[in-house]
């Protein structure tokens, strides 16, 4: 049955197994129906890869799946985080720049391993693969791979003691710089917004992404206090940004099922829709 405008719900802010998440897309979409939410938005991390599948698993349902992405970038000495709504997932041109950063991506992970089998931890290449069979690869697919391989007991350990930022075997990673990223994100037509700043910490720069073209804040979020959700709404209406808002549902790899913990009124989906038609038309 097909709700009114108004009535509709959406996680603005989804993974699948093309990326860090545990999730197919088709998975993705039965699970959201199943939370009956009225739309969602797939946001791998450098990758638009599970869209397609997302799209077509959703065909012949009421669930509306928005084409996203989201971009790791640099602010200053900082990782950053943007989100893509609307965006074109079939562009040349961003295909082109994702499919660098995915072997950037494989050559860091490669030296992260090197390092650890220095250390005399034995990995193979075969468990990794299988991690990361799909779409991007990134530290925690290493990170499950070390626990299956059964050196370490989970993930948070493999972070602490081995591949977390400063630890012997980390290898940081050339990112785009924040206003390339927002750059990149328009010219796909899509919408830039600022994902999960509470836990970025990078409130100094926001002045400088807006200027960037900045377009939206994710105020709603799974990680965000009531304060924060209030310091960032207060952003967005002294600048006239939008604000969304979504789980960052990763499936069970976070312990939980978080999709649909938050959710927007589809009013704010119309908002992301009309200023990519309005950074299209430009």
């Amino acid at each position: 049955m097909n709700k009114a405008p108004g009535n509709k719900h959406a996680d603005l802010h989804v993974h699948t197994n093309y990326s860090d998440g545990m999730y197919s897309p088709a998975q993705v979409v039965e699970t959201a129906i199943s939370l009956d939410l009225d739309i969602i938005a797939i946001t791998d991390h450098d990758s638009v890869e599970g869209v397609g599948p997302a799209i077509e698993a959703a065909d012949g349902t009421e669930l509306e799946v928005i084409p996203g992405i989201e971009l790791s970038a640099a602010a200053g000495s900082k990782e950053i985080h943007l989100l893509g709504y609307f965006i074109n997932w079939e562009d040349p041109v961003l295909l082109e720049k994702l499919e660098k950063m995915k072997t950037n991506r494989e050559k860091r992970i490669n030296e992260m391993v090197s390092l650890l089998r220095e250390k005399g931890m034995d990995i193979s290449d075969e468990v990794i693969t299988e991690m990361s069979c799909e779409g991007t690869i990134g530290r925690l697919h290493l990170a499950q791979a070390m626990v299956i391989s059964g050196l370490v007991k989970n993930t948070n350990e493999a972070f602490l003691r081995y591949i977390g930022s400063g630890g012997p075997c980390f290898v940081g990673h050339r990112r785009l710089e924040f206003y390339d990223a927002i750059k990149i994100i328009k010219k796909a037509g899509g919408v830039p917004v600022l994902a999960h700043p509470g836990s970025s910490g990078v409130d100094e720069f926001i002045p400088e992404f807006i200027s960037a073209g900045l377009r939206g804040i994710e105020v709603h979020h799974t990680k965000h206090s009531a304060s924060e959700n209030e310091r960032y709404m207060q952003l967005v209406r002294e600048n006239s940004l939008i604000a969304t808002g979504g789980s960052d549902c990763h499936g069970l790899k976070k312990g939980q099922v978080l999709m649909g913990k938050v959710r927007v009124e589809d009013a704010i989906v119309e908002e992301l829709r009309a200023e990519s038609e309005k950074i299209r038309s430009k």
